[in-house]
């Protein structure tokens, strides 16, 4: 047999001590919905977290109870990225019925942790393998087979510590953290993490290139999902009245607002709730509580998703005209109608901003990160009652139901922004008192609180034409006096709502739009595109409707922009042409709406794309 040639000792050296890849790679662990893998998958995040290195996570479940696969993706990048990275670097496949599949959409020289029943080293030989017997491993761990399954997740984490350099220790940390009191719980399943790290010990060579080393880049950080940091920020609102019917990816929202107010708004002294939370009918009736709570004085919100919104229609008109705060949290998901429930989106922007008949424009807040998700939840309820109207916060489901590393929240050190309300003893100084008067030209009137002590104070609060007297009015006059007062209050809005945030770069011809929860696979486009062609971008985050004048300027100094978006037709990019007229050509769109999280090369792929072609559309 002849020698072999010298590239050819090159190449299997390589292939047998690959350059390390050392934290900046992703894990997938395929598993179905209901099989107990989501506190392991917690647990490693959480692990390589703890040890300083960035990390997010993007869960892929099925709307089902059971039995569908599920997908759980962990990214550690070294430089802080924190978008979806497209790319699977290191498998783990729990899930018989989509093992061949998720092995075969590897690229080469990926690494595969499996059930070695799955036999799956025999569908490739460009892919590392790593077989575990993760059933017979499990049944050392407990004999009760109901928890066999649950355990043989927690035996992959050890597997993985083991493979990719994980600190025990700190394994071990996150699982007290998962499990708190639960002593029995913390003993199985560090037995099962020590049984996985010590078979992988003993029996698995490590061939791959990947693995961590601690970094000091999540110091003094934490994990949270959007919706949690939502609630949070309601409570500390102020919030006392919460009407809310259940729906993905929502839920969560209200479910740990309750958790928060049941543990901080007891009154101490009497053991009483200081707050009220309603499990409503359907959406229609949880927005009309909200509503008439808000009349009432309370700072009131709900929580939903697309459907909900349809349903809210009607009495988002109600708030409008009559002038009502409330905060509304749309965690929006894939629609039309039922869609894709457990699957992310940016598509009820447009529903949303004119939601109702007749001519309607509504406050709209776009939180980015788990930071905003509580600092403009705080903020929309002071905008509801400094506007008098519902104000709706657009997250979505990767936002919202992800954990996503955030800087510890500040406690709010501003006083509640209740508005114009006039008291008893402001009324007693003025000779006459008309609810929907403007008097400060701001298109904001004042407004009494129902109960206050003063002859002066009551009005009936109308849905239909009224005067500035709040008297019933069919008068085209009227009419036409009011629509014009509730469109001058938008424009006050306009410097009221957060302004965008941008990063201007002085010689750059291109410029990018984007919003919520897309902004962090932008900012690392922006980064690609300078790496990999020299292209210099600006960037603009919408942070609120109505716009303000900086979006116009940013149009207007840029010979192209992008606004990238996770919806089909391009809802922001409309709503910019609109704002800036004759710019309009300039507007580009950049669309990703297959329910999944969008990723930073889609978008670096489509804009390239379309400076190649002078195409006016990219979508995908």
């Amino acid at each position: 047999m002849a020698a072999p040639t010298e590239t050819a000792v090159a190449e299997e050296v390589q292939l047998r001590a690959p350059a390390a890849v050392v934290n900046d790679f992703s894990i997938q662990v395929a598993t179905v919905n209901g099989s107990g893998s989501q506190s392991a998958n917690s647990v490693l995040m959480r692990s390589i977290f703890q040890m300083g290195i960035p990390v997010s996570g993007k869960n892929l479940f099925p709307s089902n109870i059971a039995g569908l696969p599920t997908w759980f993706t962990i990214r550690a990048s070294k430089d802080g990225w924190i978008a979806r990275r497209k790319e699977i670097d290191f498998l783990v496949a729990m899930n018989p019925e989509t093992a061949r599949e998720d092995v075969l959409q590897l690229d080469p020289g990926r690494a595969v942790v499996y059930e070695e029943s799955l036999r799956l080293n025999q569908l490739r030989n460009d892919v590392i393998f790593y077989p575990v017997p993760f059933q017979k491993l499990a049944a050392e761990v407990t004999p009760e087979v109901r928890l066999r399954k649950l355990l043989a997740n927690m035996i992959y984490v050890g597997v993985l510590a083991q493979l990719l350099s994980i600190e025990r220790n700190e394994v071990e940390a996150a699982i007290r953290k998962q499990f708190k009191a639960k002593a029995k719980a913390v003993e199985l399943n560090l037995k099962a993490v020590d049984l996985g790290l010590q078979y992988a010990r003993e029996h698995l060579t490590k061939r791959d290139p990947y693995r961590v080393e601690r970094m000091n880049k999540t110091l003094g950080k934490i994990l949270i999902d959007g919706n949690s940091a939502a609630a949070i920020g309601a409570m500390f609102a102020g919030c006392t009245v919460v009407t809310w019917y259940p729906i993905t990816p929502s839920s969560s929202l209200c479910e740990t607002l309750i958790d928060y107010m049941k543990q901080y708004r007891i009154d101490r002294e009497t053991g009483k709730a200081t707050f009220a939370i309603v499990q409503a009918e359907d959406e229609l009736a949880a927005l009309g509580m909200a509503l008439g709570a808000g009349w009432a004085g309370a700072r009131a919100m709900t929580s939903t998703s697309g459907p909900g919104i349809s349903l809210m229609s009607e009495f988002t008109g109600l708030g409008y005209f009559a002038e009502i705060p409330a905060v509304v949290f749309d965690i929006q998901r894939i629609g039309p109608s039922t869609g894709l429930p457990t699957r992310t989106s940016q598509g009820d922007i447009l529903s949303v901003a004119f939601l109702s008949h007749g001519d309607t424009k509504h406050i709209v807040l776009f939180p980015s990160s788990a930071e905003e998700c509580y600092t403009m939840a705080i903020e929309a309820f002071d905008l509801a009652e400094r506007f008098q109207t519902p104000v709706f916060v657009l997250s979505d489901l990767d936002l919202g139901m992800n954990n996503w590393m955030a800087d510890p929240f500040k406690y709010p050190k501003k006083p509640l922004d209740r508005g114009k309300v006039l008291t008893a003893e402001q009324l007693t100084k003025l000779e006459k008192f008309e609810r929907y008067r403007d008097v400060d030209s701001d298109g904001i009137p004042y407004r009494t609180l129902p109960g206050t002590p003063h002859a002066l104070a009551a009005y009936f609060t109308r849905g239909s034409g009224h005067n500035e007297r709040a008297q019933y009015s069919e008068r085209p006059e009227d009419y036409k006096n009011l629509m014009d007062r509730l469109a001058r209050k938008y424009e006050t809005a306009r410097q009221k709502v957060p302004a965008p945030v941008e990063s201007v770069e002085p010689e750059a011809e291109i410029g990018i739009i984007a919003y919520g929860s897309s902004h962090w696979a932008v900012t690392e486009c922006q980064d690609q595109l300078r790496r990999e062609s020299g292209m210099s971008t600006s960037y603009l985050r919408i942070r609120a409707l109505p716009f303000n004048g900086q979006i116009r300027q940013f149009v207007a100094r840029h010979k192209r922009v992008y606004v990238v978006e996770q919806n089909r037709d391009g809802q922001m990019a409309d709503l910019i042409r609109l704002e800036v007229k004759e710019e309009a050509p300039k507007i580009r769109s950049v669309r990703h709406y297959t329910g999944i999280p969008i990723d930073a090369r889609f978008v670096t792929d489509a804009i390239l794309a379309q400076e190649q072609s002078g195409s006016s559309g990219e979508r995908g």
